[in-house]
């Protein structure tokens, strides 16, 4: 597989540990700007922590991590959140008892400029109608999907270059995750970058333009969605043909 001219975002050689566990060796990967690129693999594959360890909240041992062609490995969360990367994690990690509204703002507690987070509240609304129909009530009130929309708008509204989902269609009903999976395309056309962590590996691949495969800790496979759709193993492994 070629690869990504230009990278937004590079990973060397990234080794990084739980204790004495070694979770990821040796992972290499790019997002190009502009591109979706999904991470598939089984759980405990090393996909997750892979985001966390983008995201500042593991720090690897070894390797490095480039975003647009600065070093990022040694900085901190809230730093790298400034830079342009933005992590929606596995789980959603709202404030359940604060507002739809409230929740949102927190994705803007580095920024001061008034108008440009009122501008991107709009375009959360507009990607979200239903999280503006509820600003008003407390997060943990809402449905599953509903959840999940406001934790990818909370995101969003750091306005960054660099959006990274950890599996946004957990738990969501078929219809919920073509509607995520549309939304997804259409926060990517506008410009952001989307690396993806799903477990729900045909959604992925018919949203990105690339992906990476991960077994224990490892990059084993990587290439365009229609190399890796064709594939026979990633059929057999991954997609039950």
């Amino acid at each position: 597989m070629e690869k990504a001219t230009g990278a937004l975002l590079e990973l060397s050689d990234i080794n990084t540990y739980y204790g004495h566990a070694q979770a990821l060796r040796g992972v290499s990967l790019q997002v190009g700007p502009g591109e979706i690129v999904a991470i598939l693999g089984a759980n405990g594959a090393g996909k997750s922590t892979t985001l966390l360890t983008i995201s500042g909240l593991l720090r690897p041992r070894k390797g490095r991590i480039l975003f647009q062609g600065k070093p990022i490995n040694r900085e901190k969360p809230g730093r790298i959140v400034g830079l342009g990367i933005s992590h929606c994690p596995e789980g959603r990690a709202l404030f359940p008892e604060m507002s739809v509204q409230d929740n949102l703002g927190l994705g803007a507690f580095l920024r001061n400029d008034r108008e440009g987070i009122a501008a991107d509240l709009g375009r959360v609304h507009r990607h979200f109608p239903r999280l503006l129909e509820r600003k008003s009530q407390v997060a943990g009130s809402l449905s599953g999907g509903e959840q999940q929309m406001l934790a990818i708008g909370r995101a969003l509204m750091s306005r960054p270059r660099l959006l990274l989902l950890d599996e946004p269609s957990l738990g969501l009903s078929p219809i919920l995750v073509e509607e995520m999976f549309r939304i997804i395309e259409d926060i990517n056309r506008e410009g952001t970058a989307v690396l993806l962590v799903e477990q729900n590996v045909g959604a992925a691949l018919e949203a990105a333009h690339r992906a990476y495969v991960m077994e224990t800790g490892q990059i084993v496979f990587s290439g365009t969605k229609d190399e890796l759709m064709h594939d026979d193993q990633v059929r057999s492994a991954y997609l039950g043909g």
